[in-house]
C-alpha cells in the first residue's frame, strides 16, 4: 500500500484517538511523516474534505450521537467537542443537520451522521483477495422476529462496492443515526418478491418492530418481514485491513454448509443479512433457514 495512503491513515487514526482535544495540522503532520503543507494536500485529496473540515463534521456527528443517547447539556456537548461557543455549535448543527441540537435532542430523526471510512480501506478491492489461511466459523440458529425494514435501494447493485458506487457510502450515516431492533444497520440481499422493478438485490437499512411508527427518511422504502429462523455464521477476529479476505472466508463456509446436519433446510424466500465487519467481533453473515419437513 502506498506511503501516502497509510499517511493519511495516522492522520484519521489520530483525529479519531484526540477528537475531544485542540488538534492542530502540526499535530497531523507529525504522525503522517510529512510536512504540514504536504499532509494537508494528502489529506483533503484523498478523503474530499480538509483536515478542518472532516474534525468539524465528525464532532458535530459525534455530538448528535451523544443527544440522542446520553441525558446530557447541549452546553457539555459543545465544550466537550472543541466548539467555542454554543451559539457557535448550534448554527453547525443546522447547517450540517436541518435542525437545532435542542430539537434534535428533545425529538431524534433521522439525520446524516459523517462515518469516517479509513483511507487504506479505499485501496482494497475482493478482486485482490487471496485465501491462503483457513479460518474458524461459528454457526447457530437464532430467531428473528416479525418486523419491518426501512431500506435505501439502489439500481443494479449485488454487492457493497456496486452499491456504494450507485448509492453513496453516507446513506450509512443517515442509518446509523436510526434506531433499530439489533442497535445497528443491517445490509441485505433481497429476494426477487421484494424488490421494486429496476432495483438492486443489495441494499442497506436498518430493522425495526413491527409496531413501531418511526420516520422514513426521503427516498427510503418500507418493507414487512416475517419471522424466521436464521443461521448466523461468525468468524474470528480480525485485522480492519484483512475485511475482504475473512468476509469471503466466512461466505465460502456458509456455500459449503449442509443445514440438514441440524435438521434444517435454506429459506431463501427471506432475505440474507450482512452486518457491518468489525475487527474485534469478526464477520457476521445470516441466512434464512426453516426446518426440515423430513427429519
Amino acid at each position: 500500500m502506498k506511503e501516502q495512503i497509510l499517511a493519511v491513515q495516522r492522520m484519521q487514526d489520530y483525529i479519531e484517538a484526540h477528537l475531544e482535544q485542540e488538534i492542530t495540522l502540526t499535530d497531523l503532520a507529525r504522525v503522517s511523516l510529512f510536512s504540514p503543507w504536504h499532509s494537508y494536500r494528502l489529506f483533503r485529496d484523498c478523503l474530499g474534505l480538509t483536515p478542518a473540515e472532516y474534525i468539524r463534521r465528525l464532532r458535530l456527528s459525534r455530538s448528535a450521537v451523544r443527544l440522542k443517547q446520553e441525558n446530557c447539556r447541549i452546553t457539555d456537548v459543545a465544550f466537550d467537542l472543541g466548539f467555542g461557543s454554543v451559539d457557535g455549535y448550534t448554527r453547525a448543527f443546522y447547517r450540517e443537520f436541518g435542525c437545532n441540537p435542542g430539537a434534535y435532542a428533545r425529538h431524534p430523526v433521522p439525520i446524516p451522521l459523517f462515518i469516517p471510512y479509513g483511507a487504506k480501506f479505499r485501496e482494497l478491492r475482493k478482486d485482490d483477495v487471496d485465501m491462503k489461511q483457513v479460518q474458524s466459523v461459528f454457526v447457530q440458529v437464532i430467531q428473528k422476529p416479525e418486523r419491518k425494514a426501512i431500506i435505501k435501494r439502489g439500481k443494479a447493485a449485488e454487492d457493497y462496492f456496486a452499491y456504494c458506487e450507485e448509492v453513496g457510502c453516507d446513506v450509512w450515516g443517515m442509518l446509523m443515526s436510526m434506531t433499530s431492533l439489533g442497535g445497528e444497520p443491517v445490509c441485505l440481499w433481497l429476494p426477487e418478491s421484494y424488490r421494486a422493478p429496476g432495483t438492486s438485490v443489495y441494499v442497506q437499512g436498518v430493522e425495526v418492530a413491527a409496531e413501531d411508527n418511526v420516520p422514513v427518511p426521503e427516498g427510503f422504502d418500507v418493507i414487512s418481514l416475517p419471522a424466521a429462523e436464521y443461521l448466523a455464521f461468525q468468524g474470528e477476529p480480525f485485522r480492519e485491513e484483512d475485511y475482504a479476505e475473512v468476509i469471503l472466508a466466512v461466505q465460502h463456509a456458509m456455500e459449503r454448509y449442509d443445514p440438514a446436519v441440524i435438521g434444517y433446510a435454506w429459506d431463501d424466500t427471506n432475505p440474507r443479512i450482512q452486518l457491518e465487519p468489525r475487527g474485534e467481533r469478526g464477520y457476521i453473515e445470516l441466512r434464512a433457514v426453516k426446518r426440515n419437513s423430513k427429519v
